[in-house]
This record gives C-alpha cells, structure tokens and sequence, in this order.
C-alpha cells in the first residue's frame, strides 16, 4: 500500500510505499485490548503490603467463653472477621502482575493498531520533523501548520533530535519518541500520530 508524505508546512508530496502487513492489515480488537491489559501489567510493580493474621500484633488467647455469652464463638483477636484482624488473602510485595505475550502477537498487535490507525486517517506521514532550537513556540507553530494543533499527537522518528524533545516537552498533549519506544498503550491513546519518513522504515524494519 502507499502513504501519503506531507512536509513541514502540511502540504502534500510524493507517496510511499509501505507494508500492507503491518499498516493495511484487518484490525484485531481482542488482540490489541490483550496487548494493551499487558502492557500496563508488566509496568505495575507490587509495592502494596497488608498483614495476614499471623503477622498481627495480637493475642492467640481466646477472647471470651466459647458458650454461654450469647455471642459467635470465636478463637482469637487476630481473626479476618473482627476488626483489626489480618486480611484473609493479603497482598504482598512479591506478587506478580505480570502477564505473558509472545513476540508474534505482540508485533501482530502493534500492525493491527498501525492498521487501523491508517484507516481512521489519524496516521500522517511528514518527510521530516526538526526545530532550529529548542523553543516551544517553534514546534507549535510547526503543528499548527501541518494541522494537528488540536489534537493529542503522539510523534514518532527515527532517532530524537535534542531541540525537538526539548521543544515537546512544555506541550501538555504533544509527546515524542523514538520507533523503537512506540508501545501499545500510547498508540491507543494519542488521537492522531505524526511519523517521520525515516521511521516508517525503521518501523518496518523493528516489526518485519
């Protein structure tokens, strides 16, 4: 399939070619909503701790009589149903939130998503991106010109040039990575994407 290129002033140029595979594919929800689930799950690290009831600082002697009080009978102070008692399933810091994605679905996944993208005519391709210094303002009015000042963009090159990372990072829905760093999750929720020339080539490549 081809892509239309357009250049720094939003203006169109001469198409490229690119894989059908990766940016022309059918779009596999089921797959990307795994795809994304896990993501976020292997960036989750298991930091929350509770006490079961053998770690609280509590008695083992029986609270009262076992008959004859007119309440339920209970053994100790520690138990999960009285307050202040240990938790009956408690988390720990070693847990594993991981879940497992093999690298055939995971670059499946990341096609489905280019793929729709392309579809949806949220993907453009701009021969290249650049900032003479890392002004803000530059970039803004760089966004501006192409069309894409209202939307949350995400941009995407082959290699980050100094003065356009430097020049992103004040705009609140504007972020730039590398081809090598585009995951799941902010390809999902960018509306619009930018990529360079230079990185649909290195997509490709990285994804082949």
């Amino acid at each position: 399939m081809e892509l239309k290129v357009i250049n720094e002033n939003g203006k169109p140029g001469a198409s490229i070619k690119a894989s059908d595979d990766l940016f022309g594919r059918e779009y596999n929800e089921a797959l990307v909503h795994q795809l994304v689930v896990a993501y976020q799950a292997n960036a989750r690290s298991a930091n929350s701790k509770q006490k079961g009831r053998s770690e609280i600082a509590k008695s083992t002697r029986k609270p009262f009589a076992q008959k004859g009080t007119g309440r339920a009978r209970a053994g100790m102070a520690s138990s999960p149903l009285w307050r202040g008692g240990g938790k009956i399933f408690p988390n720990s810091p070693d847990q594993n939130y991981s879940h497992k994605i093999n690298r055939k679905m995971y670059r499946a996944g990341l096609a489905s998503i280019f793929s729709k993208l392309v579809s949806d005519g949220r993907l453009s391709v701009i021969e290249a991106l650049s900032v003479s210094a890392p002004k803000t303002k530059l970039l803004a009015d760089k966004i501006k010109g192409i069309g894409l000042q209202d939307a949350r963009l995400l941009i995407i090159t082959d290699s980050i040039d100094e003065n356009l990372y430097l020049s992103a990072r004040n705009l609140p829905n504007v972020l730039v990575v590398e081809a090598h760093q585009a995951d799941p999750v902010s390809l999902v929720r960018f509306s619009n994407v930018l990529v360079t020339r230079n990185a649909i080539a290195k997509i490709e490549e990285l994804l082949a």
